[in-house]
């Protein structure tokens, strides 16, 4: 089996000898842009992995790679039209450089090449493959739908908090998990626990994320600690907040929801979860996530030492510092 390193590489090199039709060139020029910003590579190299779990030959899941990385990135288009976001990865946005119609349009072609990378898979294993991509991608949808909702709302409830975050984030990875192990000849039990797997690690990564986003090392996070803060992100420390603070600190809170003066507004909110030891219940919340993401591993019908470079991986995007 491989090293993560090695399929990093693998999926790199495979990104790289993907040839996109020359014209119209401001259709296929921003595919091509994005698609070489670079990133973790995380989710074709969970789709790699699994499969490995049930079949040496790497080769045979490499198109379901490049169609998992291509649909992600597709979303990351259409997601920094809706957030405005001038900034993916350190450089300027499709958008920024092409302006929002055509980030559109390539968002678009791209949603297309994620299908005919999949439809490169072995016929065996095709429409399998199929159903549940497309499961994934309609739950991906719901949940940037139900994110751009909840901007809208005060009353979002922490239920629906972790069920947007686990269409918007975590049903991706799960889908990752599952196409992986379709191809690479699995039993539906495992493929489903693999599913499993990958939706709950993906909730847990997102809790941790909602918790770096407040107490992460700046410098090691990447971006700037406390901007959920700032933008009145609804997250499960906000929410867990709104459900305990006694009435004059939502009082409180509530009068900061326009404050321009950003660094008092994150060293109060901040403040008040430290008061009410909100960081504590999102560790226990991100770390009981894991633990069930975890029981499912451990009951995938595999040798143990077969899943030692998934236990890695995902322990240390879990434990991760940024």
């Amino acid at each position: 089996m491989h090293s993560i390193v090695e399929l990093q590489d693998i999926v790199e090199q495979a990104i790289k000898n993907v040839q996109y039709p020359s014209q119209p060139a401001k259709l296929y020029e921003p595919i091509s842009y994005i698609m070489s910003l670079g990133g973790k590579r995380i989710r074709p190299v969970l789709l790699l992995l699994s499969s490995e779990l049930f079949n040496d030959d790497v080769a045979i899941a490499v198109e379901g790679a490049l169609a998992i990385e291509t649909f992600h990135n597709f979303t990351l288009i259409h997601d920094d039209i809706m957030d405005n976001a001038p900034i993916r990865r350190g450089k300027d946005t499709v958008h920024v450089k092409w302006g929002v119609n055509n980030a559109i349009l390539s968002g678009d072609a791209m949603m297309v090449e994620a299908n005919r990378h999949m439809t490169r898979l072995d016929t065996s294993v095709l429409k399998d493959v199929l159903t549940c991509f497309n499961d994934t991608a309609s739950g991906v949808c719901e949940g940037q739908q139900l994110d751009m909702e909840f901007e809208q709302r005060t009353d979002v409830s922490i239920e629906e908090y972790i069920n947007m975050i686990r269409l918007k984030t975590a049903v991706l990875v799960g889908g990752c998990m599952k196409i992986g192990a379709i191809i690479g000849g699995a039993g539906t039990e495992d493929a489903n626990l693999l599913y499993d797997f990958g939706v709950n690690f993906g909730l847990a990564f997102q809790l941790q994320d909602d918790i770096l986003d407040v107490y992460g090392d700046p410098v090691k996070f990447g971006k700037q600690v406390g901007g959920d803060i700032i933008s009145n992100k609804q997250t499960f420390l906000l929410l867990k907040l709104k459900e305990l603070a006694a009435a004059e600190d939502l009082a409180a809170l509530k009068s900061l929801s326009g404050a321009t003066d950003y660094a008092h507004k994150v060293k109060t909110v901040t403040r008040l979860y430290n008061k009410y030891k909100i960081r504590d219940l999102a560790t226990a919340e991100m770390e009981r996530r894991a633990d069930i993401a975890f029981t499912s591993l451990d009951k995938v019908n595999i040798r143990d030492n077969r899943k030692a470079e998934l236990n890695m991986l995902a322990r240390s995007l879990i434990n991760r510092e940024h």
